[in-house]
């Protein structure tokens, strides 16, 4: 088992940053992949960044130059620096967790980010 543990949530005003962090517990496969997802009220869940342990990146393109993914594998953490923030971006944000060998998907309980003058 997995545990995912989200912080860093809260309400901004458009154009300002906020930072998530994500921290995973328990049994940790060192090649894997964390990463954020969102969900907006009456939407679908849909990709924000992911990271593999190796430091691979990829972005959804509503994010592409306005977030930026980061990790430390010794701590089991990730990061999602979000600047510029619009109103669109308003959602549930969930971490995500697989490791490569089990391909099993773990959640974090998500963190509300509220973007809103």
């Amino acid at each position: 088992q997995v545990q995912l543990v989200e912080s860093g949530g809260g309400l901004v005003q458009p154009g300002g940053s906020l930072r998530l962090s994500c921290a995973a517990s328990g049994s940790i496969f060192s090649i894997n992949v964390m990463g954020w997802y969102r969900q907006a009220p009456g939407k679908q869940r849909e990709l924000v960044a992911t990271i593999t342990s190796g430091g691979s990146t990829n972005y959804a393109d509503s994010v592409k130059g306005r977030f930026t993914i980061s990790r430390d594998n010794a701590k089991n953490t990730v990061w999602l620096q979000m600047n510029s923030l619009k109103p669109e971006d308003t959602a549930l944000y969930y971490c995500h967790y697989r490791a490569f060998i089990t391909k099993e998907d773990y959640w974090g309980q998500g963190t509300q980010v509220t973007v809103n003058s």
